[in-house]
């Protein structure tokens, strides 16, 4: 039985490699317009591939757990709904690229649409004022836009609540805290059970 690395490995999507941070300044800056949605899309999955292969992969054979903000499932509420992709293509893109590696626990922080969008908007402004750095691209969006992309990660928990934790409604940070330490040690007790039969 291979012993956990207890120090996880952390990331973020897209970023956290230097190929991915270049990606990242590219696809959030707001000054990035006319950026066709398809070629939105395929930089979201260059940026992934790069993490998996940087990051991902060697923190997996390490024994380590890795803990990633977003993963496939934003891209295909982002470019899939929001971008009305559609799920296949994004679903196909992630088999062929990512090897369809897929995470033993999502974590879907989902508040009210008008919540949401105020957060996201109030951390890039807090963002852009303390580094200077441009990250409102999606923020400059439609709420029609944002509609779909809150219905796809609604969809996305209904079709795979095995893997996705749906932490739904505008709750307070303790709350929040409690559901999420709740998920995350069901989730390491059944890995530590499934360890010990094999």
């Amino acid at each position: 039985m291979q012993r956990r690395n207890l120090q996880p490995a952390v990331t973020r999507q897209p970023g956290g490699t230097i190929t991915g941070d270049r990606i990242r300044e590219l696809l959030l800056d707001s000054r990035s317009s006319g950026l066709a949605p398809r070629a939105e899309m395929a930089l979201m999955f260059a940026d992934r591939a790069q993490c998996i292969a940087e990051v991902i992969e060697p923190a997996l054979a390490a024994g380590k757990i890795v803990l990633c903000d977003r993963f496939t499932d934003s891209t295909e509420a982002y470019q899939g709904g929001g971008r009305e992709l559609g799920s296949q293509v994004v679903l196909d893109l992630h088999r062929l690229v990512c090897g369809n590696l897929q995470p033993d626990l999502t974590l879907l922080l989902l508040p009210s649409l008008e919540s949401s969008l105020d957060r996201a908007r109030r951390r890039n402004d807090r963002v852009t004022a303390q580094t200077g750095q441009d990250e409102n691209r999606f923020e400059t969006e439609q709420d029609g836009f944002y509609r779909r992309v809150w219905q796809k990660y609604r969809e996305i928990a209904a079709r795979e609540p095995e893997r996705v934790t749906l932490i739904e409604g505008n709750l307070g940070i303790d709350e929040v805290h409690e559901q999420i330490v709740e998920a995350v040690a069901e989730r390491l007790m059944i890995a530590g059970q499934e360890q010990l039969i094999s």
